[in-house]
């Protein structure tokens, strides 16, 4: 048995040699083969890290140059954010100094200035701010500002405006200037 079994070993070790010889030229050819693919799959992959290292570096120059750009739009719209309103009051102001130059009887100093009031509303108004109407208004934290409290001069008006010392105007449905009232008690 055991010669059985070297004899069944010897054919394996023969075509051990046989294939170790034929592999040794084909692990010869497939070593150069690696060791010319080895130099090529390096510089692919750092053909790779490079195009990914360019990608990256463009994308931060984006980023950069994005950041920049809007910081000074930013800084342009702040310095000419009332411009339009600025260019609508020149005329008020015209209209001003105009009535100040002007020799007129106190009767017509009146008029004039109501209608420059009236012009410098209706420019306001057109850029959304509105009035609040706060006289005998339920008393609002979110619209008003207590300025004193008095003893209110009928029972309807407990917990109600009782006076307007400064009025508060809205802009675009949001409080610009809340109103100072008086609050009835």
């Amino acid at each position: 048995m055991m010669m059985h079994a070297m004899n069944e070993e010897e054919p394996l070790q023969d075509a051990e040699a046989t294939t170790a010889g034929e592999g040794g030229k084909t692990e010869e050819s497939a070593g150069n083969v690696e060791t010319q693919d080895a130099p090529e799959a390096v510089t692919a992959e750092t053909g790779e890290d490079e195009a990914w290292r360019d990608k990256y570096l463009r994308l931060y120059a984006e980023f950069d140059n994005f950041r920049k750009r809007t910081m000074r739009e930013r800084a342009d719209l702040v310095r000419s954010a009332g411009r339009d309103l600025t260019e609508a009051m020149l005329p008020v102001l015209d209209d001003f100094e105009r009535a100040a130059a002007a020799e007129q009887e106190p009767e017509q100093l009146q008029e004039g200035y109501q209608l420059i009031g009236q012009k410098m509303r209706g420019i306001l108004e057109a850029r959304g701010l509105q009035r609040m109407e706060a006289k005998g208004a339920e008393f609002d934290t979110d619209l008003h500002e207590a300025i004193t409290q008095i003893p209110a001069p009928t029972e309807d008006l407990k917990g109600k405006v009782v006076d307007v010392v400064e009025p508060g105007y809205k802009l675009h449905d949001s409080v610009l200037r809340f109103a100072k009232v008086v609050v009835g008690n």
